[in-house]
């Protein structure tokens, strides 16, 4: 009978989690495109009149990712002030969801 073979493990550098590769992809994009993405989903949210607070959502989601993963090295004015954000886009989010009557 023949044994399980034993998991080889990754070699150094390769990402391991679904964020490790996320962020890897993030990082070989040029830096202004994630910055395009929330802009353009930011005014695609304020322009589109019914379900645009889906994109204003999902740039509160990803602020929220992005705070999590860099929550270990900021410092607590740094947290502070993308909290403060975060709440913010998330009101905006919540306000725009509501239906207007």
């Amino acid at each position: 009978m023949s044994s399980p073979t034993p998991n080889t493990p990754n070699p150094p550098g390769t990402p391991n989690t679904v964020n490790d590769r996320m962020v890897a992809a993030l990082n070989r994009l040029p830096r202004i495109v994630p910055i395009l993405g929330v802009l353009v989903c930011l005014i695609v949210g304020a322009v589109v009149p019914t379900y645009g607070w889906i994109f204003t959502a999902l740039v509160a989601l990803f602020l929220v990712w992005m705070f999590v993963l860099s929550q270990a090295r900021l410092t607590g004015v740094e947290k502070l002030m993308r909290i403060a954000v975060i709440v913010f886009i998330t009101a905006i989010a919540i306000i725009q969801s509501r239906p207007r009557g």
